[in-house]
């Protein structure tokens, strides 16, 4: 499909949805507000599209044709970490939290404001970018974990100081790194959400599925108990001696 702007300077948007109507209105309001639309009716074409264009962000209705929106979501996430915000029917909670703990960084629900619908987008493609921290600013270490927030990349080193790179969300991304700022303080799950997902409106058990999916991930690289879960409170993270 052909794109509804051609210019290559502001970043691109892939809508998948498979009502004409939604996607033409979501279209409008993006391009009205600067940024490159690319529309894609189902799960094939969004799947094609998105190797094709390399989209910077892709809203991504759950229930489509053919492929459903989970499935394009493992898809995106085999190939990299894009930002993704999935749209979804008030009632489908479930399919909320699955697309969730398989890395999709916000989510929206129908019938929505378009224009919160692109304040959401800004936001995540904000969080997308390198943070502004001056150059050479100094990586965070916290025992055998480094993260280097101006070049947004997070390793682990092994026993031979091998670094392992993790591959994180963007949300996940700033969850580790805020708890890495502060090692062994405790943060709430709403100072978390506060930090991590502003302009969200998910829920405080969201940010348990993100943590238990970076959890899996730092296990993966060896750091089984990195992040402590701090009973009704929050979580933190504490460094073995």
């Amino acid at each position: 499909m052909k794109l509804i702007h051609d210019s290559v300077s502001v970043p691109l948007v892939l809508v998948v949805e498979d009502e004409p109507g939604i996607s033409t209105i979501l279209a409008a309001y993006l391009e009205r507000d600067g940024l490159r639309v690319q529309l894609a009716q189902d799960g094939n074409e969004a799947v094609q599209l998105f190797r094709q264009f390399q989209p910077d962000l892709v809203l991504l209705d759950i229930h489509l044709p053919h492929v459903d929106g989970i499935d394009v979501l493992r898809s995106i996430r085999d190939q990299g970490q894009t930002p993704v915000i999935m749209v979804t029917a008030l009632a489908d909670d479930v399919d909320k939290l699955v697309a969730l703990r398989l890395g999709a960084d916000d989510y929206v629900v129908k019938p929505f404001n378009p224009a919160e619908v692109v304040a959401r987008v800004r936001a995540v493609l904000r969080r997308s970018q390198p943070r502004g921290e001056p150059r050479g600013a100094a990586p965070i270490r916290v025992g055998a974990l480094e993260i280097n927030e101006q070049d947004h990349i997070a390793v682990v080193y092994d026993s031979k100081g091998r670094p392992k790179p993790l591959s994180l969300t963007l949300t996940e991304f700033r969850l580790l790194s805020l708890l890495a700022s502060q090692p062994k303080r405790c943060f709430s799950r709403s100072h978390l959400i506060d930090n991590c997902l502003p302009e969200s409106d998910a829920l405080e058990r969201v940010i348990d599925s993100h943590l238990s999916k970076l959890r899996r991930k730092l296990q993966l690289a060896g750091q089984e108990s990195l992040i402590e879960t701090v009973r009704g409170i929050g979580y933190r993270l504490w460094p073995e001696a």
